[in-house]
């Protein structure tokens, strides 16, 4: 299917260059700290990543669709610009419904660690 291969290539180079185009203009998002409607907002949540992380890589590990849901397990890495740089790493899931249309209509992320953890690595200092 058209749509598994668009979403290899956008994690492929996350944050840039994202197809929109796939989703739904009232997209759903959800994921520990946002959730939110809307295509506009969803595009601002990623430019303000892309604006404020460095290093950002999005390492797709498996995806398939099952029905109208694509599921995706991946691992999101970022560099913080803090003195010390500290590298965030962010195991997960997605969940992406797609409409009669195949558009996304719904993507909710799932975390393999607490919002707790995420604030931790930043706090691990280097020698």
């Amino acid at each position: 299917m058209e749509i598994i291969e668009i979403i290899k290539q956008d994690y492929q180079y996350f944050p840039l260059n994202q197809t929109y185009s796939i989703y739904a203009s009232d997209i759903y998002f959800k994921d520990p700290l946002n959730e939110f409607k809307g295509i506009e907002r969803y595009q601002k949540m990623i430019g303000f990543m892309g604006n404020w992380f460095k290093k950002i890589q999005l390492d797709l590990h498996n995806i398939y669709l099952d029905g109208k849901t694509i599921h995706t397990k991946w691992t999101l890495n970022w560099t913080t610009p803090l003195p010390w740089n500290p590298r965030i790493s962010i195991p997960g899931r997605s969940e992406l419904k797609l409409n009669e249309d195949n558009l996304i209509v719904s993507h909710v992320d799932y975390w393999d660690c607490s919002g707790f953890d995420v604030i931790k690595q930043h706090f691990v200092f280097k020698s």
